[in-house]
This record gives structure tokens, sequence and C-alpha cells, in this order.
């Protein structure tokens, strides 16, 4: 095993309980902070017909066309205009790279095993396909989001070619 990929492992392990906690119409989600490239303010973006309309469209970041999602669309939530608490979290998961517009970021939390509660104890009458599991911090509950389910939809794919 190569120094580099020892590095990579021993990164990844540092980061195992960490999560970018965001706020979405006041509900707060979880994203494992090895997914996250970085984090943005709203930029301008280019809407693509004919896609979901959870898929706002692309944006130039740096050089790169990044699709961008919002998540308050793809949760099924009502859209809100966008401000300057608005976010975009970049993700990369699945060798795609996509933009994730939020209401705003919270912080980075560190959870212990037993504060992550795997197997969300959500109704089977809706979907809770993006939920992975539930955190726990002190008396409030943060939902830790499925990135690789979030971002397998063809429709990212398709938009995401660009690679580095």
């Amino acid at each position: 095993m190569g120094k580099e990929r020892e590095e990579d492992i021993v990164l990844e392990d540092e980061e195992k309980g960490m999560y970018l906690t965001f706020e979405l119409a006041h509900e707060y989600y979880g994203l494992w902070i090895g997914y996250v490239t970085e984090i943005i303010g709203i930029l301008p973006f280019t809407e693509v017909p004919e896609l979901p309309d959870y898929v706002r469209g692309i944006f130039n970041l740096r050089g790169r066309i990044i699709p961008l999602m919002d998540m308050r669309l793809r949760f099924k939530k009502e859209f809100v205009d966008y401000d300057e608490r608005t976010c975009v979290i970049v993700i990369d998961v699945l060798d795609n790279t996509v933009g994730l517009i939020v209401d705003s970021v919270s912080e980075v939390v560190s959870f212990d095993e037993d504060d992550i509660i795997d197997q969300p104890m959500l109704s089977s009458e809706y979907s809770n396909q993006f939920i992975k599991s539930i955190g726990k911090v002190g008396d409030e509950v943060k939902l830790l989001l499925d990135c690789d389910r979030l971002l397998a939809s063809q429709t990212i794919g398709i938009l995401n070619t660009e690679k580095e």
C-alpha cells in the first residue's frame, strides 16, 4: 500500500463521523464531510430544458460545468427565492460533481457512533430513500443523507459529463 493511500485511509477515518449540516425548510440535514469539496454562494446559472424541476441548470465553477440541484425541490418542499443566506454545497460522489442549493449551511458536527441511528424509524408510506441515518445532537436530530442514492439519478449523470 502506497503512502498516499495510507494517508487517505487515515484521513477518511478521522472524517468518519463528521457531517456538514445545513438547513432546509426549518429541518436540519447532514452530508458526510468527505463528499464536500466547497461551499459557495448562489451563482448565476443556465437553465437546461426538459429536466426535472429540481435540477435548476448548470453553472460554471472556475471552468468546470456543474449541475445544480435545488434540495428543497428534490425533497418536494415549497420553492423559495434565493437570498444572501442561500448556499451551494459542491459535492463529489460516484465520479459526479454536483452543486446542492440549500437554505443555509449550519456547522460541521462530529457524531459518536452511539449518536447515529442507521435505520430511520420513519413511516413506510413516504419515500425516505435519501435518508441514510439520523444523527442525535443533544435534543436535536439531523437527517443524514445517502449521497450515493441522491446522485444515482441518470439526470445528474447525463449533465455531469465533464471530468477532471
